[in-house]
This record gives C-alpha cells, sequence and structure tokens, in this order.
C-alpha cells in the first residue's frame, strides 16, 4: 500500500512529507522511502502558528480559519510529494499541527492538532486518518511519543542495547532493548519526552540575530563558544527532568518565556552570545544523557539520533561527549532517513489504523492498554 505520511513538529519549520510503500503487519513491517520532502509554511502563517503556541488569544472563528489554512498547507503538501508518482497513494497519515499539549493531570489530558484531516481527504479526494493522539490520551496515555511502535519494528537489534533519540523542537527517546523473536513486540521498551530539543536554542538564535536567523546550521554559531557548566547544573533542577516517565511537554513548559528565565539566570555570568547558545546546545545533550542516566534500566551501546537536531555537529559533539562508550549515529547508518523519519512514523500509524492494529505502546505512554490511533476520513 502506497501511504502518504505528514508531520509538521514543534519548531513549526515546515510540512515534513513522506511517499512509503508499505507492507507486512507488525515486526514483519517493510517501508520502502520513495520521496521526501519538506514544505516550508507561508512566513505569514507560520508566525501565526507560533504566536498561538505562546498563548495569543484566538476566537472560535479566527481558529476555525487557521484549521482551515493548515489543511490547506497539509493537503497540497500530500499532492506535491506524489506528483511524478503513479499509481497515486491510497491513503494519507496526518499528524496536523500541534499548538497546544496538555499531559494528563489526574489522568485527563488535553492535545490540540489543527489541519483537520476531514479536508485534506476532502481536497486530496484520498482517504486520511488524522487526530492520533487523542485515543491514547483517553485512556490515561501521555500521547506521546507515539513513533515508538515503528523505531521496535525498524531499529531494534538483537544485540544491541539502543537508544533512538528525536531531536526536533522537543527531544523524545524509545529505549529498545535487544530484539530476537516476534513475541517481544513492546516488551522492555520504554519511551517518554526527554525535554528541549532545539527549541531554545533557535529561538535564542531568532533573538541574537534580531530575526534573521531561525536555527544554528550544524552548531557553527555555538561551537565558536564555550558552555557554562554551572547553568547547565542549575537548568536541569527542572522538575520536569525529575518526573518518572511516562512523560510529555512542549512548547507550553519550553517556551520562549522559559528562555528569558534562563538568560536571566545567565546575566551574572556575562556570557557572549555564542557563549549562551553553547551553554543551550550543551544543555540539551546534558538534559538528554541526565534522562539516561535517570530512568534507563541499562546503558544503550548505541544512540541513534534523528530529526533537525541530528544535523548540528556541535550538538552531536556534545553529545558524544557526555556518553562517553556509547555510539553516536544517526538513522541514516541504518536506513532510515533522519528528516522523513517522524513524516514515515505517521504514514506507517495510518496503515496500522487501516489494518485495524494498534499503535501505541503502552509502556511508552502510560495508556492501560494498546488502542486503534486515529480518525479515519473517507475520501
Amino acid at each position: 500500500m502506497r501511504v502518504i505520511g505528514l508531520m509538521s513538529g514543534t519548531s513549526v519549520d515546515g510540512i515534513d512529507a513522506a511517499l512509503v510503500d508499505i507492507s507486512g503487519r507488525e515486526l514483519d513491517l517493510q517501508v520502502n522511502l520513495m520521496a521526501s520532502q519538506t514544505y516550508p509554511y507561508p512566513d505569514a502563517l507560520r508566525d501565526q502558528i507560533l504566536a498561538v503556541c505562546a498563548g495569543a488569544p484566538l476566537s472560535i472563528e479566527a481558529l476555525a480559519v487557521l484549521d482551515d489554512a493548515i489543511a490547506t498547507q497539509f493537503a497540497q503538501a500530500a499532492q506535491s510529494i506524489q506528483t511524478e508518482y503513479s499509481p497515486t497513494a491510497d491513503l494519507i497519515g496526518s499528524h496536523g499541527q500541534t499548538v497546544f499539549h496538555r499531559p494528563p493531570q489526574n489522568n485527563l489530558g488535553y492535545t490540540l492538532q489543527l489541519g483537520r484531516g476531514a479536508a485534506i481527504a476532502h481536497q486530496t479526494q484520498t482517504s486520511t486518518v488524522s487526530n492520533f493522539r487523542v485515543a491514547d490520551m483517553a485512556t490515561g496515555g501521555q500521547g506521546a511519543p507515539l513513533v515508538s511502535k515503528l523505531d521496535v519494528c525498524l531499529l531494534s537489534h538483537p544485540e544491541f542495547y539502543r537508544c533512538v533519540q528525536n531531536i526536533g523542537g522537543i527531544g523524545n527517546v524509545t529505549y529498545l532493548p535487544p530484539l530476537t523473536t516476534s513475541d517481544q513486540l513492546g516488551v522492555g521498551v520504554k519511551g517518554w519526552d526527554t525535554g528541549p530539543g532545539n527549541v531554545l536554542m533557535d529561538l535564542a538564535v531568532t533573538q541574537f540575530s534580531n530575526g534573521e536567523l531561525t536555527y544554528d546550521a550544524d552548531g557553527a554559531w555555538a561551537a565558536q563558544g564555550m558552555p557554562c557548566q554551572p547553568l547547565i547544573a542549575e537548568w536541569l533542577k527542572h522538575p520536569f527532568f525529575q518526573d518518572t516517565p511516562p512523560k510529555s511537554t512542549g512548547r507550553e513548559l519550553f517556551s520562549p518565556e522559559y528562555l528569558q528565565v534562563c538568560l536571566q539566570t545567565a546575566a551574572p555570568y556575562q556570557l557572549s552570545p555564542a557563549d549562551t547558545l553553547a551553554t543551550l546546545t550543551d544543555f540539551t545533550a546534558a538534559s538528554i544523557v541526565y534522562n539516561y542516566d535517570q530512568f534507563l534500566p541499562h546503558s544503550p551501546d548505541q544512540v541513534v539520533l534523528c530529526g533537525g537536531g541530528s544535523h548540528n555537529g556541535y550538538l552531536r559533539h556534545c553529545l558524544q561527549t557526555r556518553l562517553g562508550a556509547s555510539q553516536v549515529m544517526t538513522t541514516d547508518n541504518l536506513g532510515v532517513s533522519s528528516d522523513a523519519k517522524e513524516a514515515i512514523a505517521f504514514a506507517v500509524l495510518a496503515y496500522w489504523r487501516h489494518h485495524q492494529i494498534p499503535g501505541n505502546v503502552p509502556t511508552v505512554t502510560g495508556a492501560p492498554h494498546p488502542v486503534l490511533l486515529g480518525d479515519l476520513h473517507p475520501a
């Protein structure tokens, strides 16, 4: 089955689209990536999304307009990714754009992804699965991370302990103990949001460059500075890092306001912009490794990176330094595109929904049992 996966994460960089050919069911899953591309949002739309994520008030009418505008961008991405391919896709899996995520409180969580699947199905004339997170959260789960079952299927190893670490705006990990037989699906697998990925670095770069830059390409700016270790130690005292998994987070916590708190605590150290970026970058690495040290039952033999942060050479250096003997690589080294992996995941989740196969991993999300993920909107 040909399926399109669509994803836009907390960095709001644009829509990642992947056209994949999928066969099999779970551990025997076969995924062939045919095409992948990132389609940037128009600047005005991205600015509006970021404002809403930061808590800007919005009327119900304006929310509906924004929902439709995002759906149109997702539909156009789905149409563009398959322009040169025939036959066209049988199914679309669209994560949508998260604008609010509240982890469960007293067993009740809330999440909102804009870009409604019904509109995408209508505009593309292709059945679309969307709204993946709510079914897991309805049972008391975190609704995140949702990529872990794909990680089990495509990235497990019979001998190595692996951590698949996504570094988007927010970081999340899937811990994969050695997997040797088909009856081990999900057994011993863990996963959770590790905290900030690129979000604080990106916000700082935007501030320091007066809006001329939105991210630190390859970590080149940060590499010119020196990280302040006392600051990193102070920032790691944040309650989120002490919380026991399962746990999830987003821009609601690691926000522009949180960056300003970080900058205020950094003021006595009189850091240059390069030093500040080096510190924020190493903070992301430190928070990832802190999570591993606190909550993993076994140290990873390999840490496998994906997402935009996998391209940040300085961040990879910081991670490798802190991880010591663990080998740092990317999913590209294992035959899975690091840029397209999240979009591939939502194509696979749609495929599983189509075949009535649960898509969550309860040991990751905290849900009490496996559930079907996503709402199916026929063409």
